[in-house]
């Protein structure tokens, strides 16, 4: 039995036994997956080990490292259990999107990845909101504030296997308006009105008249009347929900107050009563909160985008390759008119975490991480054969100071140099790979 599988056998025993134990896992329903796996790992005492402590340090880490994507995003990586990594993902949102997270695994049984969803708060602190368990892989949540979001992907301990993660965004509510209408969205939130007297507090969704505007949601018919402004309307509260739709300008009304609705349900039918009698037929659709309105059209948006098809060779997924070109830039974003990290000479090697589109998630040996267009990355095969001349240290990293040393390679003898970072050369002596320092 190899160390591996040995170490393997010992966690999961590990593991089995505290999972017998009463204690704080009596409280396993008032913790995510996540936090589940990792009491375990206190509970059988295996957070004293490096691997244990390493497992648990990552999944910090990984957040305050999170790289910035937007929105809709795909990527495919690898995950290897010698490295117990953790990955994040920092996004914008706004309130009223729904996000829809869908992680596919390779190998599909025995390979338990987590996935938590948290929010950045604006004292920097985060604070967690959704996970799914590690039977199901998809994860939908609806978004309560504008703001940034996390996402973070960590596997089980000495599981390996690829992945492939796709989030996209769309929203929390069904529209308004029957399709028979043909309605489109013909004013924004914020446009002016009353020659700027005021800024419009809602969205107009233009329709042919009579068309049904029907429930956005589940909920209860609050109140049914009319105004000045809005003509004949209808309020209405979604189930679970703390926010009122309006729907105004309506020429007929078909519910009363304190009936409950279905999504679908026709509330009233499309119209211009009110101030818009002068205008075309409308919903009037707004969305009040305690606060005040707030902007309803990520609540309704149709417009769902997809997310790019990696195009990137899968070929280097958890390789160790090099840049091909000069001045090879390290960006923050998988977009080349994103913030340029760094940029780094031609044959810097990198090892290539994932790949999203036409570009690669790779790691610097120092630990840095960024996207790399992915044409500017080749495997880390021979450049050239160097002949040693004084007796060197062969290490496991590019660091004299704190990196072990693997074996000694003697004077005379001749290595393939495979790449280069910062004062080091990567070679290979036939029997071993690691670092030289360059003379």
């Amino acid at each position: 039995m190899n160390c591996n599988k040995y170490l393997l056998f010992l966690i999961a025993l590990a593991l089995f036994t505290s999972c017998s134990n009463k204690g704080p896992l009596a409280i396993f329903n008032k913790l995510t997956p996540h936090e589940a796996y990792a009491q375990r790992l206190k509970d059988a005492k295996l957070d004293g080990t490096a691997m244990g402590s390493k497992w648990l340090k990552a999944a910090d880490i990984s957040l305050s490292n999170a790289l910035n994507i937007k929105i809709p995003y795909k990527e495919t990586g690898y995950f290897s259990a010698e490295k117990v990594p953790s990955t994040a993902f920092r996004f914008d949102a706004r309130r009223g999107q729904k996000l829809h997270v869908v992680l596919e695994k390779k190998p599909a049984e025995s390979f338990d990845i987590y996935m938590d969803i948290l929010q950045q708060q604006a004292d920097g602190k985060i604070k967690w909101l959704a996970s799914a368990d590690t039977v199901g892989l998809v994860l939908d949540y609806e978004i309560k504030s504008d703001g940034k979001y996390l996402f973070r992907l960590q596997p089980e301990l000495l599981r390996s296997g690829e992945y492939t993660l796709t989030i996209t965004s769309g929203p929390s509510l069904e529209f308004p308006v029957s399709n028979t209408g043909k309605p489109n969205i013909g004013s924004f939130w914020g446009d002016g009105r009353d020659n700027g007297g005021r800024k419009h507090e809602g969205v107009d969704i233009f329709a042919k008249k009579l068309t049904p505007a029907i429930a956005a949601a589940d909920g209860l018919v609050t109140n049914v009347t009319e105004n000045n402004l809005g003509g004949l309307v209808v309020f209405m509260r979604p189930a679970n929900r703390d926010y009122t739709l309006y729907y105004a300008h309506l020429d007929k009304q078909l519910v009363q107050s304190g009936q409950s609705v279905r999504t679908g349900d026709t509330l009233g039918l499309v119209g211009n009563t009110g101030n818009a009698r002068n205008t075309p037929s409308h919903l009037h659709f707004g969305i009040y909160t305690g606060g005040g309105a707030i902007d309803p059209f990520p609540f309704v948006n149709r417009n769902v985008q997809n997310a790019k098809p990696v195009s990137a060779s899968l070929t280097l997924l958890n390789a160790t390759a090099r840049t091909t070109a000069k001045n090879t830039r390290l960006f923050v974003e998988p977009d080349d008119q994103s913030v340029s990290r760094l940029t780094l000479p031609v044959s810097t090697v990198v090892s290539v975490e994932a790949a999203t589109g036409g570009w690669y998630k790779a790691t610097l040996p120092d630990g840095t991480v960024g996207y790399i267009i992915s044409k500017n990355v080749t495997s880390a095969s021979s450049l050239r054969k160097l002949t040693i001349k004084q007796r060197a240290a062969l290490l496991d990293a590019p660091d004299t100071v704190n990196a072990a040393r693997k074996s000694v390679i003697e004077a005379g003898k001749q290595v393939d140099v495979k790449g280069s970072f910062g004062n080091y050369y990567l070679v290979s002596d036939d029997a071993n790979t690691g670092w030289i320092k360059a003379r």
